[in-house]
């Protein structure tokens, strides 16, 4: 909250004497506003290290000089052609002649000065201003100062400490917390969750780490807390701000107060947690199928859950709902882990009081369900959640009551349940961003910390490159907030891997240290995984060495891949309008089955299979291909855009898939780019050629809930505010969802309309909607590819030689027919099968592969396929003296025993 005059006339004296003022009682019991309206400052120059300072682009005339001005009370204004007003008093600076050390090297060219006199960690706590001063005394220019290379100079001993937040024992409660730039920090506590405030304690600071801390007496377990601190803002100056805990271990409802906790007590722990089963680590990254899920939309409208489950965390106890059945059923068939999308605290869900929009009946294009979803948006029940509050913290919104420790019980409950389903649970992880920063009642690091957690361009404000306020993981206690966190949620509540958000915004380094925290933690690998893409402020290292596609290859971390999706899919992300339908992909008739807009030629199919050649190989740098343009080729060689298809060193690096929450689903992509005049047994088969594409591929298997079974979002391209309403799943198998409605206006409606047209014209086709039974072939057949994949690892090879060794492409180069790829793995030397031969046939129409070095061998149809849902498959599926028949539209394995 901004500062009060007598608060700023006062601070001094209070400082000295250290004393507890009996309005600060009033203060912890205050709402916390949001910000007065407040100039944007600019911060241009940076702070090197402990002692340095370069001011880029800064060019002296003769007689100017550049001085260092302090203000304890932030009421410093410097105005051209002025002297300097409310300083108290000037650093001397030295010119410098060092160069920037590496983590600076982005920062322009500019003098570089050194503090000569001062006590700079003193000064940090003070509002800065650097002067460019004329020989006269008066301001030339002026700005301020990014300090995160001075703080993390100065307090790198920080890094070590290992007891921030609160530890309540028997014999006492130590509170910790990290502002090293504060001038006062005071813990105020309060008796419950809803309680006014009891008491306020004044913290020390240490002055090697920058942190404040304070032990009391007793076990102050379930008391609320917040920090009441005292610093300067580049924004509004001096302020008081009342702070949340980043450290948090609970929350009270919406994210109000802190909650004093212990994550060891018992009663925080379910009936039989420390002796629960948990599934076995996977042998190698490759063994892992996993499916991805929305906590609400796996049960808000399944009606086998009890009405006050529904979209919570007990949902996944209630072990004879639809939902349920069908996770133990996918499962049995191979998948490994369920990926849940963000349980962290969030700031988008009203914890308490969402409401649910009433969706009216209305035509398949209709625009009355869409705006009843967003006239609501704000204060539904749903979001995807990708907009970190406290990211050590369940989500209260999926607890049954959020205003105590109910969410740490039901979390936990759920991690059982699913366990006990034997499904390892990952973590969608969300640390390049946070959902406030600067002064905002959201904001919780810049509020602690202001200017450091967060990365700031050139002119100092906050960069959004993400989408939302960017935070700084290369800066030191940035990387430990997310290192230390996430090492939390393996101990604390057993999760078994772990998929980053946006994860090229951060740096490699921290990756893999975070990588060897959680290993540690859990007693063994915990996988990570993440979206490596490059692009934003950090773009092709920038800043630092990420964690990227092309710069975490060796790291064993895994990132998504564009190349075979892209290809499948058609397009890219983010296209829209004609586009949207014209650039079909090799799923969904490139050429081979044009739509009433496309305009390829054969060379783009040519090129679209040997693409998706490169993602069954798993995109390894070393692979061989002959293209169709006859070139024998390693993958890396092979170009995607200005970057190498072939990408990674080892097959763990890699995550396939066609479909996540992003972007339409592929049911709805199809429903765009295929001839509007498609059956529907005819969509169902290309939705399932989709999946049989990544269980075909070497790497890690990744599947969208609902893929399985048709998902639509009624052709929602960015479902993440839709509501339940655009995002439901219905495990009865009765509907898909597709044609409920026009998707919301804001991110649909396209330039002049043209999007809505476009989907206007399909939700209206009373031919698209998949009925029961299509619905149920693709679950079925689906299901079966799991098993296929399950039992046959000759399909997941664990390492890089093994699939440069064993793997290779009958059919391939120039005079491939492009409509039909094949994988060929050998497995001699290996248990299990002499080699297995998959096959994917896109065309409407059959096709063969006549491949006359293996006449003398006996191809049969793979095991699972012989007695299999694919009755068409079952039927016609044929390999006889190295001639190979794949029904149209189909999937197909052979096997040498």
């Amino acid at each position: 909250m901004p500062a009060r005059p007598a608060l700023v006339a006062l601070l001094g004296l209070m400082l000295i004497a250290g004393s507890v003022r009996a309005s600060d009682l009033d203060d912890c019991n205050a709402a916390v506003p949001m910000p007065a309206p407040a100039a944007t400052p600019r911060a241009e120059a940076y702070w090197l290290d402990g002692r340095h300072l370069q001011w880029p682009g800064l060019e002296l005339r003769p007689g100017e000089r550049v001085r260092l001005h302090h203000a304890r009370a932030a009421g410093m204004r410097a105005t051209p052609g002025e002297p300097i007003s409310g300083s108290d008093g000037a650093i001397e600076l030295a010119p410098s002649p060092g160069v920037p050390p590496p983590a600076l090297r982005f920062i322009a060219e500019g003098p570089r000065f050194e503090v000569v006199q001062g006590h700079v960690a003193s000064l940090l706590r003070e509002q800065l201003l650097l002067v460019r001063e004329s020989a006269d005394g008066h301001v030339v220019a002026a700005t301020g100062l990014q300090l995160a290379g001075a703080l993390d100079d100065l307090y790198a001993t920080a890094e070590r400490v290992d007891d921030l937040g609160v530890l309540p024992t028997p014999g006492g409660t130590a509170f910790a917390v990290w502002a090293p730039t504060a001038q006062r920090v005071q813990l105020c506590r309060h008796a419950g969750p809803e309680s006014p405030a009891i008491a306020v304690d004044a913290m020390e600071r240490d002055a090697d780490t920058g942190v404040w801390r304070v032990k009391l007496p007793g076990d102050l377990s379930g008391q609320a807390y917040r920090y009441l601190v005292d610093v300067v803002t580049p924004t509004h100056g001096l302020v008081r701000n009342l702070v949340t805990d980043p450290y948090s271990v609970a929350l009270t409802a919406d994210s109000r107060r802190s909650l004093v906790a212990d994550l060891a007590a018992p009663a925080l722990k379910p009936p039989g947690w420390d002796a629960s089963h948990r599934p076995a680590a996977a042998r190698a990254a490759t063994d892992q199928v996993i499916y991805e899920l929305h906590v609400r939309d796996f049960s808000t409208s399944d009606m086998s859950v009890r009405p006050a489950w529904r979209g919570k965390y007990l949902a996944f106890t209630e072990a004879g709902s639809r939902g349920m059945q069908h996770l133990r059923a996918l499962a049995r068939a191979g998948v490994t882990d369920v990926h849940l999308l963000p349980v962290f605290d969030l700031a988008s869900v009203p914890e308490r009081g969402c409401r649910t929009p009433e969706v009216p009946r209305a035509a398949p294009d209709g625009e009355a369900q869409q705006a009843a979803v967003t006239a609501l948006a704000a204060e539904d029940c749903f979001n995807w959640g990708y907009d970190p509050w406290h990211y050590g913290v369940p989500e209260g919104s999926y607890a049954t009551d959020p205003r105590d420790f109910r969410r740490i019980v039901e979390f936990r409950r759920m991690v059982m349940a699913l366990h006990a389903a034997g499904l390892r649970v990952g973590m969608d992880m969300v640390y390049n961003h946070t959902a406030a920063a600067g002064q905002h009642p959201r904001s919780v690091l810049d509020r602690l910390v202001p200017g450091y957690y967060h990365r700031l361009d050139a002119q100092g404000q906050v960069e959004r490159s993400t989408c939302c306020d960017n935070t700084a993981t290369e800066h030191r206690m940035m990387a430990k907030l997310m290192i230390d966190t996430a090492a939390r949620w393996v101990r604390e509540y057993r999760i078994d891997g772990m998929r980053f958000d946006l994860m090229g915004h951060q740096p490699r380094e921290a990756m893999e240290r975070l990588q060897a925290r959680v290993n540690a933690e859990a007693g063994r690998p915990v996988p990570l995984l993440g979206e490596g893409w490059n692009f934003g402020e950090v773009a092709n290292g920038a800043r630092f060495v990420q964690a990227s596609q092309l710069s975490l290859n060796g790291s064993g971390i895994g990132t998504f891949s564009d190349r075979g999706r892209d290809a499948a899919r058609g397009g890219s992300a983010g296209e829209a309008g004609d586009d949207s339908v014209r650039h079909q992909g090799w799923l969904n008739g490139l050429v081979y089955a044009p739509n009433a807009l496309a305009a390829a030629g054969r060379d783009a199919l040519l090129a679209a299979a040997d693409m998706i050649r490169v993602g069954l190989a798993g995109s390894l740098r070393d692979v061989e291909l002959t293209t169709w343009r006859g070139e024998r080729r390693r993958l890396d060689q092979i170009p995607y855009g200005d970057q190498p298809a072939g990408y990674v060193s080892q097959p763990g690096e890699v995550v396939n898939y066609v479909e996540n929450h992003d972007n339409q689903t592929l049911f709805d992509v199809n429903v765009l780019k295929l001839p509007l005049a498609t059956s529907r047994a005819d969509r169902a088969r290309v939705q399932v050629l989709g999946a049989a594409l990544v269980a075909f591929s070497q790497g890690v298997a990744y599947f969208h809930a609902g893929q399985d079974i048709l998902r639509s979002k009624s052709l929602d391209r960015n479902s993440y505010d839709s509501g339940d309403w655009f995002n439901r799943l219905d495990w009865s198998y009765r509907t898909n969802h597709f044609g409920t409605g026009l998707p919301p206006r804001q991110d649909n409606f396209g330039k002049d309309g043209r999007d809505w047209a476009l989907d206007r014209e399909r939700l209206r086709d009373p031919g698209i909607a998949p009925g029961p039974a299509e619905i149920a072939w693709a679950r079925d057949v689906f299901r079966d590819l799991l098993r296929i994949r399950a039992s046959t690892p000759l399909l997941r090879l664990p390492t890089a030689a093994e699939v440069k060794a064993r793997l290779s492409f009958p059919g391939s180069g120039p005079g491939q027919n492009p409509v039909l790829v094949a994988t060929r793995i050998d497995g001699r030397g290996l248990p299990g099968f002499k080699a297995v031969m998959a096959m994917i046939n896109v065309s409407p129409q059959a096709q063969a592969l006549e491949l006359p070095g293996e006449a003398a061998s006996h191809w049969e149809l793979h095991p699972v396929q012989r007695h299999g849902a694919d009755a068409r498959v079952r039927r016609e599926a044929r390999a006889s003296a190295g001639r190979f028949e794949v029904p149209a539209r189909s999937a197909v394995v052979f096997v040498l025993r």
